[in-house]
């Protein structure tokens, strides 16, 4: 019976908080979708674009800065709970220093390119890396509050209020002033939560050990989650930068709600392999990944049947990306049946394989755009985006199946399914 009650908690583990989190995720994605509008009707294309392009920049340079300390942090905070959390305090110390240092350096580079908003950058980092440890500790509602709420929402009133105005100079400004409030709430967070101890010697060097290699992929994926937005601005001009983020607005609800059910069971997830429970660990990727599917899908499906009115949402000049629209969702309903595959790669300690694929991803997006995007614009964007993406997820999938015999499917599925259990976890 004991084992039993193990086995279902291993799938219903996640429940409220990977509900949480993808309630989260839909009101964030829903947020942004509506910014996107309001700036794209009060704006020209070309201030648009470049708007979309300035953010892409900023989100670009802070997800290189990270480090991916994030992770790191919920990696050893999630097995430092079976000794009372000791030494925890030196653990974030450690990734927080590293982390401000690259991100001060990295808002002097992209200064000239982006303006005062360059200065958003360390609270930007400061703010991710704190709410990760809070994750650590076994607790989703700091993250499902200030990331998917409170942030989505204050970005989404002050836009409105400088688009009444008139004023597209100040869009970037009120876009980044709500990650300060972010920021002061997360280190509250962590600060209830962290035990006073002593620093432990090797604690910076166990955390960024385990880290480094993550910490160069974390930057490729910050990469390749934007840069095309930039190469679209670039290549082919800030009118087609503003035509191509209208249309692949939507790209953010599967990459939120991965997001967030990644989050919800990542601590438990990396506590099974540590452990060598490699059937709890297919229980909890199979859960989520059914989650995901049927979270999503609904939502590519509806999208790509009507994008043409969709996209007149965004104004006149927007509705012949309807072809844009159709590509996005087809690949993300392949990437999202992928389930949180990278996440799970990770969990299982291969961090030098996850940056090849990334690494792979980019290579292959890349490519794809520079051929691509100067004759098609921003169809030749989507397209260069959707070979990243299948790269990103199948390359994964075919390693963890060779390695683990893991799937996205399989004989937790329908458990998982029972949404009663699930949600009463």
């Amino acid at each position: 019976m004991a084992e039993l009650i193990r086995r279902r908690g291993a799938v219903e583990g996640p429940g409220r908080a990977g509900a949480a989190s993808v309630a989260a995720a839909a009101f964030s994605a829903l947020a942004q979708f509506v910014l996107v509008v309001v700036v794209t009707r009060a704006f020209t294309a070309d201030e648009a674009g470049g708007f979309f392009a300035v953010t892409a920049v900023v989100l670009m340079a802070a997800g290189i800065a990270k480090l991916d300390a994030g992770n790191g942090l919920v990696y050893f905070i999630a097995r430092a709970e079976t000794y009372g959390f000791l030494g925890i305090s030196g653990y974030i110390r450690a990734a927080l220093m590293p982390c401000v240092l690259v991100a001060c350096v990295a808002a002097v580079v992209v200064y000239p390119h982006v303006g005062v908003i360059a200065a958003v950058l360390p609270v930007i980092v400061l703010g991710d890396v704190l709410l990760a440890a809070t994750r650590g500790f076994g607790t989703m509602r700091p993250t499902v509050l200030l990331d998917g709420m409170v942030l989505p929402a204050a970005q989404l009133v002050l836009v409105a209020g400088v688009a009444v105005a008139g004023v597209a100079e100040w869009l970037p400004v009120a876009w980044g002033l709500p990650y300060v409030p972010v920021l002061v709430l997360a280190a509250a967070g962590v600060r209830g939560r962290v035990p006073r101890s002593p620093y432990l010697p090797g604690t910076g060097r166990d955390l960024w050990r385990h880290t480094a290699p993550r910490s160069v992929a974390g930057g490729v994926q910050a990469v390749f989650q934007r840069v095309d937005v930039v190469v679209v601005a670039l290549l082919a001009g800030p009118a087609q930068a503003a035509v191509y983020t209208a249309a692949t607005r939507f790209k953010v609800v599967g990459q939120l709600a991965n997001q967030g059910l990644a989050q919800a069971v990542q601590a438990r997830l990396v506590g099974a392999l540590a452990r060598g429970e490699l059937a709890r660990a297919r229980e909890l990727y199979q859960a989520a990944t059914v989650w995901l599917v049927l979270l999503t899908w609904p939502v590519w499906l509806a999208y790509g049947a009507l994008a043409p009115w969709l996209l007149g949402v965004f104004g006149p000049a927007y509705g012949s990306a309807a072809p844009v629209a159709l590509v996005l969702a087809g690949t993300m309903m392949v990437a999202t049946a992928c389930g949180m595959v990278d996440v799970v790669l990770t969990a299982a300690g291969h961090t030098g394989a996850s940056l090849l694929n990334l690494l792979a991803a980019v290579g292959c997006t890349l490519a794809l755009d520079v051929a691509l995007i100067p004759a098609h614009g921003a169809l030749g964007a989507i397209a260069g985006w959707s070979g990243g993406v299948l790269v990103k997820n199948l390359l994964p999938l075919w390693q963890l199946h060779r390695r683990y015999g893991l799937h996205p499917f399989g004989r937790h599925t329908l458990a998982a399914l029972r949404w009663r259990t699930w949600a009463a976890a």
